[in-house]
């Protein structure tokens, strides 16, 4: 079968039965479109022509053209997911790329920003009055619960429990989650569902201006905009938040299999990683201010 065609195929099925995120798919399509390009360079149309020794050719290639380990790792996991569904569908009688190993990383530290950060940016977004009430929506659900962008935009009404104080999230998998929402939260989002006439249980949770579901592209923009204003950091992306409200609950003393049931995270090696970061915050306290250190 042809490798596009299989590519499709593929992209159909996470969209429609693993339900994955628009933006996730658009990741998917932009990794696997490159070994999709590759292949027709070297008249490799069909998929059962390819082999374990030609994928890790493409490896190479994307490391002499300097891509980085993360984002060739990543490509990796595209293909396995590709070459495993492929063989699932009988498509393929073996899969050449289950024994190809991810390249060797260092793990990056997740950046994050204050609680003061975080606060002055609650702040600075009241500056806009007409969209004051979303803007502070959009922070609080995703510091305050912790949640990743396609979560976000993926919310309906029907999904706030203003009594219980509780979100339901539809995370990564199709997995749903129970996500405690902080009294300030509540308040906040109350107040923005109240400057609007209400709609139907069905209808976005959080919407734009002109009424539509909130988009990832839009979320990225305004809370670039925002970080911009109070933080430094290189990468001024949502997940910033995201990274720093698991950071800072640990820093609370907060159970960590707790912090992974909130995150959604599938392994607890994968939460881990927040207390590295609490760790690394310790000791660049105690090297400021510590007499002894």
């Amino acid at each position: 079968m042809k490798i596009r065609t299989v590519i499709d195929n593929y992209l159909q099925e996470l969209s429609s039965v693993r339900r994955y995120s628009n933006h996730t798919l658009r990741n998917y399509n932009k990794d696997l479109s490159k070994f999709s390009e590759y292949c027709s360079t070297h008249s490799k149309e069909n998929l059962n022509v390819i082999t374990e020794k030609f994928i890790k050719s493409f490896l190479m290639k994307l490391n002499d053209d300097e891509l980085d380990k993360v984002s060739i790792s990543r490509i990796l996991s595209s293909l396995r997911g590709l070459f495993k569904y492929a063989f699932q569908q009988d498509i393929l009688i073996s899969n050449p790329s289950a024994y190809i190993k991810n390249p060797k990383l260092s793990r990056k530290l997740p950046e994050i920003i204050s609680i003061k950060d975080f606060q002055t940016l609650i702040n600075i977004s009241e500056e806009d009055q007409e969209k004051s009430h979303l803007i502070k929506s959009i922070f609080e659900l995703l510091y305050g619960c912790s949640l990743r962008v396609s979560e976000l935009c993926s919310l309906n009404r029907i999904d706030f429990d203003e009594r219980e104080k509780t979100i339901r999230v539809l995370g990564k998998g199709n997995k749903v989650r129970i996500v405690p929402v902080g009294n300030k939260s509540v308040d906040v989002i109350r107040k923005y569902l109240r400057s609007f006439s209400p709609g139907k249980i069905s209808d976005p949770l959080l919407r734009t201006s002109k009424g539509n579901r909130l988009y990832p592209e839009y979320v990225y923009r305004v809370v670039n905009k925002y970080l911009s204003k109070v933080t430094e950091l290189k990468k001024k992306s949502p997940h910033i938040l995201r990274h720093s409200s698991a950071t800072h609950m640990l820093d609370k003393g907060a159970d960590l299999r707790a912090v992974k049931e909130i995150l959604g995270h599938e392994n607890l090696s994968t939460t881990q990683i927040y207390t590295h970061v609490s760790i690394e915050r310790l000791k660049s306290t105690y090297k400021k201010s510590h007499p002894k250190s």
